[in-house]
């Protein structure tokens, strides 16, 4: 089981980025996703989270209106559209996966996941 995010860069303050988890070993069709992301000296925070079908997504307060979660069970990856970057998003980005089931209402607390990927670095310069 692995997971393989990608697409982190340097972008200036209001530039747009879009990040991919690639799953192997498995198929996603059963798990939940989430997006966490940490930055030096803080906690790893829930960043947003889609459910195994789709139907259900959820986002941290400081990036709803500007983040989309989605994914592409038929390419086993999950995507992080990330727009109208500000400075604070600065961070390294991560991904990971829980197998169902799982509380989904929950889905934004690292507790809840099992697999993790390596992660993507972000910078958002001002």
């Amino acid at each position: 089981v692995q997971l393989q995010a990608s697409g982190g860069g340097l972008v200036q303050a209001g530039g747009s980025l879009r990040l991919s988890c690639a799953a192997s070993g498995f198929t996603l069709d059963y798990y939940g996703i989430g997006w966490f992301r940490q930055a030096p000296g803080k906690e790893r925070e829930g960043v947003s989270c889609v459910s195994s079908r789709g139907s259900n997504t959820y986002y941290a307060d400081s990036v709803k209106g500007r983040f989309t979660i989605s994914r592409d069970n038929a390419k086993n990856t999950v995507y992080l559209q990330m727009n109208s970057l500000k400075p604070e998003d600065t961070s390294v980005y991560y991904c990971a996966a829980v197998r169902l089931p799982y509380p989904v209402s929950s889905c934004l607390r690292p507790s809840v996941y099992n697999y993790w990927g390596q992660g993507t670095q972000v910078t958002v310069s001002s």
